[in-house]
């Protein structure tokens, strides 16, 4: 078998993280070598970077400041993590990738498509997901659960390095609701690639959809 790259795109609290971790379980009961990582981070240097994006005392980040800041994170987790288990032919199970940066960059803060496009095809070689399934909630139900997340974890996030909302949540609904369109609008285009469930259901009824998708991929390499 060639290496396989699955990723999970969604907004914040839809349970990305989750699936891929029960997703990942079931893969490695059925002999697959598994790699499960995130974008922004799953490197050292990638780790920094995102503790500065979701820091909520950085308000003043430009959009475009932004975007490079996702790139340079994204392009180490190629370099290192993602084409070496790929080229090793193991399934490499990714939170977000390439499509959250169309949804969140270009739809959301309006930035030039092309241009994102373009710089994504460099820092990435051209590698696109085998699979993405994209976890489709609300925006305020997806807000609603991460602040329930905070409120009962009673501790510090120290991932994030705070115990609040990070920069990118504490945006206004109307960002969130083009994101979430954004999301939509590149299933439409990408219908063979990015599959759409609804993240509003049980954890197990998601998970059902989602091995269903991911054995349908298998049957097919």
């Amino acid at each position: 078998m060639s290496g396989l790259f699955i990723t999970f795109e969604g907004p914040e609290g839809c349970g990305k993280t989750t699936q891929a971790r029960l997703l990942a379980d079931l893969l490695a009961s059925m002999g697959y070598n598994i790699v499960c990582t995130e974008d922004p981070g799953g490197t050292k240097i990638g780790d920094k970077i995102r503790n500065i994006l979701l820091d909520p005392d950085n308000s003043a980040m430009a959009s475009t400041t932004e975007l490079l800041l996702f790139l340079a994170s994204r392009h180490q987790l190629v370099h290192e993590v993602i084409k070496p288990q790929i080229s090793a032919e193991n399934i490499v199970i990714c939170s977000r990738f390439f499509d959250a940066t169309m949804a969140y960059q270009g739809y959301g803060r309006g930035l030039d498509m092309d241009f994102i496009s373009g710089l994504n095809n460099a820092i990435t070689g051209g590698i696109t997901p085998d699979l993405t399934i994209y976890l489709d909630m609300e925006p305020t139900v997806s807000i609603e659960r991460v602040k329930a997340r905070i409120s009962s974890s009673g501790t510090q996030d120290l991932k994030f390095m705070s115990d609040e909302i990070d920069r990118i949540e504490q945006e206004l609904i109307d960002f969130h609701e083009r994101v979430r369109n954004g999301y939509l609008d590149l299933a439409k285009k990408n219908p063979d690639r990015i599959k759409i469930l609804n993240a509003d259901d049980t954890v197990e009824n998601v998970q059902a959809d989602v091995k269903e998708l991911v054995i349908d991929v298998l049957e097919k390499i």
